[in-house]
């Protein structure tokens, strides 16, 4: 397999590096993150007039036809900026089911102004109960003459407070804890009895819990067969999990560096604290952890070309690993810079945070142990 990138993906990574780079420093985060939406929205429209929405759509559908080499190139630039804008929930997932559930009328209503930048997706299908299994689903969704009508309590929803469309997964059928009878609703987030409660997680980043309090949509709401949402969550969420693989690595590449910059610079009687053979040490350890991570993250990234059998495998050993080699990474960071990598003003501490996240998105490293060890 040639792990090489293409000139247009070598041109992509770095376009976006240098505008993340230049733009989008721990002080402007702060005054996203402060916003109203809890991101810019200059930026998103920015990525839209670029194309960087339209990268992970088929070319029928107004996209570039992207794979998973291209998500994880957009993530990791993404990551070394700590970039809020809801390129995960929004575009890789949201956009996802719609591209892979919905039928052609669907597709034509809400991927043109999602690619566009006009309209914003968040999924709603966690639940309080659920954790991480994709298949503890309580809400209902109970037919009526005109459509459905639909009730129960969605939690974590990353982004939920700002997006003008939530695809929800409700219970038509089957058995609570069971994968038959899920389906997925696109729902109007301003329709009567949608309750968004809107706040933000540790890393700055915007969360909500939503009620749905006996909400009504029609038929055309339903995205999918009905009874078919597992199987489209299941490979949406393979696709975002690769994607936090690649965020991760550029989160981790970034705190590597600036660790070793304040090596250099950071005097100790005289000498810089570079030059302490047991602090390379541990750096080498740090750099190691991340080009294995990197790997990994390649690995994920090829899910789609993966054997039916194994791509949920492969995603999991390497969400599982990233995990646990993230929180290595922090933890060394952080020490190395001694109290001012905990201080707010200092950048290191939020990506920090945003590994912590990263690991419990999705599943964390062991739930998605588990998932490998299963026959």
């Amino acid at each position: 397999m040639d792990f090489n990138l293409t000139d247009e993906q070598r041109m992509l990574w770095d376009t976006l590096c240098r505008m993340v780079d230049n733009e989008y420093d721990i002080n402007a985060r702060h005054a996203h993150a402060e916003s109203k939406c809890g991101f810019s929205r200059d930026m998103w429209s920015r990525l839209a007039d670029m194309g960087v929405l339209a990268i992970p759509f088929a070319e029928e559908n107004g996209g570039f036809g992207g794979g998973g080499v291209e998500r994880m190139l957009v993530m990791e630039a993404f990551g070394r900026g700590l970039l809020l804008e809801p390129y995960l929930a929004s575009i890789i997932l949201g956009g996802g089911l719609v591209e892979r559930a919905g039928d052609q009328a669907q597709r034509r209503r809400y991927l043109k102004p999602l690619l566009e930048g006009e309209l914003l997706l968040a999924v709603a299908h966690q639940e309080p109960q659920s954790r991480y299994s994709a298949t503890d689903v309580v809400t209902s969704a109970e037919r009526c003459t005109d459509g459905f009508r639909l009730r129960g309590h969605k939690a974590v929803v990353f982004n939920g407070e700002s997006a003008g469309r939530i695809i929800v997964s409700a219970r038509i059928d089957g058995a609570d804890g069971g994968g038959e009878g899920i389906s997925l609703f696109i729902v109007d987030a301003s329709s009567p009895g949608v309750h968004v409660r809107g706040y933000r997680s540790i890393d700055g980043g915007r969360t909500a819990e939503i009620e749905l309090d006996n909400v009504a949509v029609d038929s055309s709401a339903l995205l999918g067969e009905p009874g078919t949402g597992l199987v489209h969550l299941q490979a949406v969420h393979a696709h975002g999990a690769s994607a936090l693989c690649g965020e991760a690595v550029g989160i981790m590449e970034y705190m590597i560096d600036a660790t070793l910059t304040y090596l250099k610079q950071r005097k100790q009687f005289g000498t810089p604290l570079a030059s302490f053979q047991v602090l390379q040490h541990r750096v080498v350890d740090m750099r190691i952890q991340l080009e294995q991570a990197r790997s990994m993250a390649i690995l994920a990234a090829t899910v789609d070309q993966a054997p039916e059998g194994e791509r949920q495998v492969r995603v999991a050993a390497a969400k599982a690993f990233i995990g646990q080699a993230g929180r290595f990474v922090a933890e060394q960071a952080i020490q190395l810079h001694g109290g001012v990598g905990m201080t707010w003003e200092y950048a290191l501490s939020h990506y920090a945070k945003r590994l912590v996240m990263i690991d419990h998105q999705l599943g964390d490293a062991e739930h998605h142990l588990e998932a490998v060890a299963s026959p």
